[in-house]
């Protein structure tokens, strides 16, 4: 005895994975929206009329709608300049009626993708991504962008004409942390957090190696590390163990460094128990910078010197862009706000014995 057994009906993820695409390239095909080239198109609606994919109604009303909420893209909840930036962006978009969805995104461009994907299908009304720029990653953002979603970016080395940015002032607090070092007399100084590959896209470690050129101090390039055996492309932010691992890949070397500059207080933090372990003291033996003093940078032993960034108002500002690009407030040519920097100094690099 047979049955009839109805068939689910294909959706845009389907024809996407038929044809090997993004499922936003086969929207935009669907919608006439944005640049596919000619082959693509042609493969995309031979794959529609071949799984006889149809446009869901509700989905595209819904699109046309507001739904009041955001998406907010960011790297390591752990670290707690995350955790600043995301609650400043929740308070803004709470004061007008508006509510927030997070994705994490640590470790890949994949990962960023996937984030991206999430928040667009869930209909949110813009996104603020938080994430380090990746190729991959940059190319679904501007996608999504010539969509025409709403996009604000923060910290993120990406430029599109409708994407707004809203940064701390990098290369130059990562040369005021390092020209602190050098006017101290350290003429040999570590980078925790990225490798030098990454010289290109970090800019914290564009002021350090900016810093070390003016005073004529050469660059040994196994004094700057990352994570180990990756090519660290990573989106997130640097870690704690990742410092505590580089510091002690640091003290094994032949001519260790006598100061170092991390790439944030975690990564600070994690540095700082690796020199505690190996017996030597800070900053006497070795002087820690981080960035970004967050609150944990007033407890560690001793207190760290850091750069201290604007968290919050980063935050507070994204989301204001974001609002007035949501509501049509705005020029459509894409607004950049970078914000200075201070260098707060304590007892990781100044002795108050």
């Amino acid at each position: 005895m047979s049955r009839n057994v109805r068939r689910k009906p294909a959706t845009l993820t389907d024809v996407a994975a038929t044809v090997g695409v993004a499922p936003m390239t086969v929207s935009r095909v669907i919608n006439g929206n944005g640049y596919v080239s000619e082959e693509t198109r042609e493969k995309v609606l031979e794959a529609v009329k071949k799984m006889n994919y149809r446009r869901n109604g509700l989905a595209r009303n819904l699109k046309r709608q507001k739904t009041e909420t955001v998406g907010l893209v960011i790297g390591d909840i752990s670290n707690p300049f995350s955790t600043e930036l995301a609650n400043a962006v929740r308070e803004s978009l709470s004061f007008r009626g508006y509510n927030l969805f997070i994705c994490i995104s640590e470790h890949s461009a994949k990962e960023d993708i996937a984030a991206f994907d999430s928040l667009v299908d869930h209909n949110v009304d813009g996104l603020i991504v938080a994430t380090r720029s990746n190729e991959e990653g940059d190319e679904r953002l501007s996608e999504i962008a010539d969509s025409g979603v709403p996009i604000v970016v923060v910290g993120r080395d990406f430029k599109h004409d409708s994407v707004d940015a809203v940064s701390a002032d990098n290369f130059n607090g990562g040369f005021e942390a390092t020209q602190h070092l050098i006017d101290l007399g350290h003429k040999r100084i570590g980078f925790i957090g990225a490798g030098f590959e990454n010289r290109s896209r970090l800019k914290r470690l564009q002021g350090y190696l900016a810093a070390l050129a003016k005073h004529g101090l050469s660059v040994d390039e196994r004094l700057i590390t990352g994570r180990k055996g990756t090519s660290d492309d990573v989106p997130g932010y640097s870690t704690e163990s990742i410092g505590y691992e580089g510091m002690k890949r640091l003290l094994s070397l032949p001519k260790r460094p006598t100061a170092v500059f991390a790439r944030n207080d975690f990564t600070a933090v994690g540095a700082i128990s690796a020199v505690k372990e190996a017996g030597l003291s800070i900053p006497q033996d070795i002087a820690v910078v981080g960035f970004d003093d967050t609150p944990l940078a007033l407890h560690t032993m001793p207190p760290l010197t850091t750069v201290r960034q604007p968290m919050k108002i980063q935050g507070q500002l994204a989301a204001e862009m974001l609002l007035r690009r949501i509501t049509g407030e705005v020029e459509p040519e894409a607004e950049e706000k970078i914000l200075d920097c201070e260098l707060i100094i304590r007892e990781s690099t100044v002795s108050q014995v």
